[in-house]
């Protein structure tokens, strides 16, 4: 039987959209390191940006090739035609982690026009919901590794100021989570300036200041987060007002 996709890389999330596409009724076909890449119509590259080059060479011509990339372009694809890219703005433990559904992620498709078709064909069979994006592909990245990355790194860092005043440390990042993600919530639902609560937008620097006094007392590092982050607050205030 010939399957409807060959995906080449086990990785994460090789193997959770490898899970998603059968729970689908697809038949998907796993290539992993050192295997050869058949010769197929639908084939998706789910591995690291530094594997894209040397995957695409030894994927056979004659189909559509995508890969799942977020900061690399299709110039690494090249010469396949048509080519494109998958990129689902999300991230992946892995199937064997419990996850939320896979249903209504946001996923962003670019390339060739019929590598877009096909790959808004496999999105759609995951519930994945699609858009098109262009200029600069490193900021469209980046834009992903801020909200996804390092808002993780952030509550890290407010659970370490937490876990200071004697709040145990393993408990420190769950207390918080509620916050920051009803904060999240709200951002995505009526706008980062419309959401915005705390001290800047109540006009507050006698409390601000006291923060930064602690913060710089206690943990330094810390601090200049919180320092940077305080600037960007205020940037989003201004355009609230303006």
């Amino acid at each position: 039987m010939t399957p409807d996709i060959v995906l080449v890389g086990p990785g994460r999330l090789g193997r959770t959209v490898y899970s998603a596409l059968q729970q689908a009724g697809w038949s998907v076909q796993m290539i992993g390191r050192g295997q050869a890449v058949p010769a197929h119509p639908l084939i998706w590259l789910t591995v690291p940006d530094r594997a894209i080059e040397a995957a695409a060479r030894a994927t056979p011509r004659g189909g559509v090739v995508l890969h799942a990339s977020g900061a690399t372009d299709i110039t690494p694809l090249r010469p396949h035609q048509p080519a494109g890219s998958l990129h689902p703005l999300m991230t992946f433990p892995g199937p064997e982690v419990a996850t939320p559904p896979m249903t209504d992620l946001p996923a962003a498709v670019a390339g060739d026009p019929d590598a877009i078709a096909q790959a808004e064909r496999i999105a759609a069979a995951m519930g994945w919901m699609t858009f098109e994006t262009g200029g600069d592909r490193t900021m469209y990245h980046a834009a992903a590794v801020i909200a996804g990355n390092y808002a993780t790194t952030l509550l890290g860092v407010a659970a370490r100021v937490l876990a200071a005043t004697g709040v145990p440390e393993q408990q420190a990042a769950r207390l918080l989570a509620p916050l920051a993600l009803t904060s999240l919530k709200n951002a995505a639902e009526v706008g980062p300036q419309q959401a915005l609560t705390g001290p800047v937008a109540r006009g507050d620097e006698s409390v601000i200041e006291k923060h930064l006094r602690a913060l710089r007392r206690a943990d330094p590092e810390a601090a200049q987060v919180y320092n940077a982050l305080l600037r960007a607050t205020r940037g989003l205030g201004n355009a609230t007002e303006g």
